[in-house]
């Protein structure tokens, strides 16, 4: 077999094969040979039926001929890719252009290819983290949220104030035109409701602001679960306010194993600063590769978004089957219409399929290579992983056509490794952040 590539317009290629006579002879041979088990010829025991009955039964010798290409026309056109290191992203347009009937068999496919993006300025990227140091008011916020847990709810008379807590009752009433004759599922007694907190009704927190105990106020709302406005009544029974203990040394001994406030500061604000740590660490690769798919101006293909999308939406559908819940149960908890899901979806499937392509041209261009230890190493954690070993798992992926995958995947992760290690690092003040600071101490980690 002979197979060139030329490149045609709008990101496709075009495969010119020439398969021999000899080749041809071998595929029409495994035609026969299935043919003469699997067709029923009175007088004729199976696998013994002779080729000159068949290409009568088949509709002639040319008949027969064509059935052959049709079954080894697969197997040409990915011995042709291989050959000609192309990379397919679609189906192809295949056209044979000579020997339906006899001699050598050649045939065009043109496929569209996996595009070569371009990535001007890579090696100037500049990546901004989220600012490492614990300022004191976070540390005191933090002090107030522990106060809080050992804090006493107190009854006050004077009027609500954002974080208070109040007992209310509610009623809601659906428009005349609308309603079915029962509002109970729009009324509650007794209801403790933290001001502030923007849940349950649309506008509550504002309508309760500045109201005492015994005042009813009275408001329509727009629910989008409904669908409707509906107007409510809203009755202040009680209103209380949480009293935090004083943050005090007394209060530290108590709250904490610190036997003063300020080494419970301190220890408040060494934790958090390891956390900003954490979260810095975890943001650097995404915001890396943010960064390198911003540097990609061509246009995706389409087929390649579409791709990415459906294995998205197979792999969502498939973890979805597991906890016993459908998609559209999926949907209504999220909130989310399926068109809006779906957007979200192919936004996330656009901005994966840029951060491939970004990947393979930094490959290129950093002369990233694998070597055969490094691909037997991940052979066998691939074995490990399946409870297989590196053989079989070679074996396997040699025969579905995907070791050069793997390998390709592997110098991906080179090059994004490579990558991260380059960037410039600056915090959100643009000030320079070094990869020492960015280290955790594994002593601290581990007490998280």
């Amino acid at each position: 077999m002979r197979a060139t590539a030329a490149p045609e317009e709008g990101n496709k290629v075009r495969l010119t094969v020439e398969i021999d006579e000899a080749e041809m002879d071998e595929a029409l041979d495994d035609v026969l040979q299935r043919l003469s088990r699997e067709v029923r010829v009175p007088g004729f025991r199976p696998g013994k039926v002779p080729r000159k009955v068949l290409e009568s039964r088949m509709g002639g010798r040319v008949a027969l001929r064509g059935e052959a290409i049709r079954e080894a026309l697969p197997e040409f056109y990915s011995r042709a890719v291989d050959e000609t290191e192309v990379d397919p992203i679609d189906q192809p347009d295949i056209d044979i252009t000579a020997g339906e009937e006899s001699g050598p068999l050649s045939f065009e496919a043109v496929v569209e290819v996996r595009p070569t993006v371009a990535i001007p300025g890579y090696g100037g990227l500049v990546v901004t983290l989220p600012a490492l140091e614990v300022t004191d008011e976070e540390v005191t916020a933090q002090v107030d949220r522990l106060r809080a847990t050992s804090g006493e709810l107190v009854e006050v008379t004077r009027p609500v104030l954002t974080g208070d807590q109040v007992t209310i009752d509610i009623r809601g009433t659906r428009p005349e035109a609308d309603a079915d004759g029962d509002d109970s599922d729009l009324t509650a007694d007794d209801f403790l409701y933290e001001v502030g907190s923007d849940g349950v009704i649309p506008g509550l927190d504002d309508q309760l602001l500045g109201t005492k105990a015994g005042d009813t106020v009275t408001f329509d709302a727009e629910l989008e679960a409904l669908e409707q406005t509906v107007s409510f009544t809203v009755a202040v029974k009680e209103v209380k306010e949480l009293t935090l203990p004083d943050a005090d040394d007394e209060w530290a001994v108590e709250a904490s194993e610190f036997a003063t406030m300020e080494e419970l500061r301190t220890d408040i604000a060494e934790r958090l600063g390891q956390r900003r740590i954490v979260e810095a660490q975890m943001a650097l690769q995404q915001k890396t590769v943010e960064a390198l798919c911003e540097l990609v101006t061509e246009e995706i293909p389409e087929q390649l978004v579409l791709q990415e999308l459906r294995e998205r939406i197979h792999d969502l559908n498939h973890r979805l089957e597991g906890q016993g819940m459908s998609l559209a149960q999926f949907l209504g908890v999220t909130g989310r219409s399926e068109e809006e899901f779906l957007e979200e979806l192919r936004a996330q499937s656009l901005q994966s399929v840029k951060a491939d392509l970004a990947l393979r041209a930094l490959v290129e261009a950093e002369a990233v290579e694998v070597t055969d230890g490094e691909l037997d190493e991940e052979l066998a954690a691939m074995g490990s992983r399946l409870d297989m070993d590196a053989d079989q798992v070679r074996s396997q992926l040699e025969q579905a056509g995907r070791l050069s995958a793997v390998r390709s995947d592997r110098r991906k992760a080179k090059a994004m490794r490579w990558l991260v290690d380059s960037v410039e690092l600056v915090d959100e003040n643009v000030a320079p952040v070094s990869r020492d600071d960015l280290t955790v101490n594994q002593g601290e980690e581990d007490s998280e």
